[in-house]
């Protein structure tokens, strides 16, 4: 897994739109938050504030994401105004996102974090698990309280991710992954069944089960969503799940910092064993190791590989390749 990305989820019983309201006012961070604490408001969608990571304050700022599928926002942090080096995307999905035609109600919430190498400090590397998941939770019981719980809520599903650097310019990664006639040289869990457009095609899996496999791109703020869509009509089972391609620039507010983080977000029930379909994130995060050879070849980047799965700055990668 990418070292320098984390990921934290939950599901929430209230309706998307609520859970979007709230987390659009920074002021409310003062509630669920460890140690972030508003201070001074700079403009409608900016504040200075404590920050749980350090021993200053902090610039924050709130940026609402456009797009038709579901509610999204990002924040973003820095020590000066508009000159912001954290960027932490959310994403609330609706569970008939998730599963279409479901009855089930509230809202899935994905919080992203990047943590730029170079302005690290052990403290939040070994903290922000600690920290993110905590917060994660008193956003889900401030949420749900005001929905009238007096607990907990279960969702149907839990979030599951895979996150990888590719040492490739984006571009290359979103023309690539946007063609489904790519697929079969990345996936190796299905192989085409007859013709194949960009967008969509049948294939057959690993059993020899056909199965209906569809893509749409979109654009997101500084980035791109992926969706991927498997459905086997002789089962009627579907199975969705979501690829974030985030410049590497962008996510660590670093205009040096080259290619890019692929981010798979994946939805799953407790407890069950599907019979179709990818079984277990193990079989994203594959795929992706695949994505990234090829990618990186294709640049010409053939020993970004050898150095794994996480970015790392350029003096970084001299002292890797020196020790090899």
């Amino acid at each position: 897994m990418e070292k320098n990305t984390f990921a934290t989820s939950a599901y929430i019983a209230t309706s998307p739109e609520t859970a979007f309201e709230y987390l659009c006012s920074l002021k409310n961070l003062d509630d669920w938050t460890l140690f972030s604490r508003m201070k001074e408001q700079v403009d409608e969608d900016t504040w200075i504030g404590s920050a749980s990571g350090y021993h200053k304050n902090l610039y924050y700022h709130v940026k609402k994401l456009e797009n038709p599928l579901f509610f999204g926002i990002e924040w973003h942090c820095g020590f000066e105004y508009q000159k912001y080096f954290q960027v932490y995307p959310v994403l609330l999905f609706p569970p008939d996102y998730i599963e279409p035609g479901t009855d089930e109600k509230g809202v899935y919430f994905h919080w992203l974090s990047f943590v730029d190498p170079r302005r690290q400090t052990q403290m939040i590397m070994q903290g922000i698990h600690t920290v993110h998941t905590s917060e994660c939770r008193s956003l889900k019981a401030i949420l749900e309280r005001k929905a009238g719980y007096k607990q907990a809520a279960k969702g149907r599903y839990f979030i599951d991710t895979d996150t990888i650097y590719v040492d490739a310019p984006v571009e290359i990664g979103v023309k690539y992954l946007s063609n489904l006639r790519n697929m079969d040289e990345w996936a190796h869990l299905v192989r085409p069944f007859g013709e194949i457009s960009p967008e969509s095609g049948e294939f057959l899996d690993e059993y020899d089960q056909k199965v209906n496999i569809s893509l749409r791109l979109h654009t997101l703020s500084k980035y791109y969503l992926l969706e991927q869509e498997y459905f086997y009509p002789d089962y009627q089972f579907y199975q969705r799940s979501v690829a974030l391609l985030i410049p590497t620039a962008y996510a660590f507010g670093d205009p040096s910092a080259p290619g890019f983080i692929l981010h798979q977000i994946t939805f799953w029930k407790p407890g069950e064993s599907l019979p179709h379909g990818k079984l277990q994130i193990e079989d994203f995060g594959a795929e992706a190791m695949n994505i990234k050879r090829m990618l990186e070849a294709k640049a010409g980047n053939l020993e970004s590989f050898n150095r794994g799965m996480s970015y790392l700055p350029q003096t970084q990668e001299l002292l890797v390749t020196a020790s090899n």
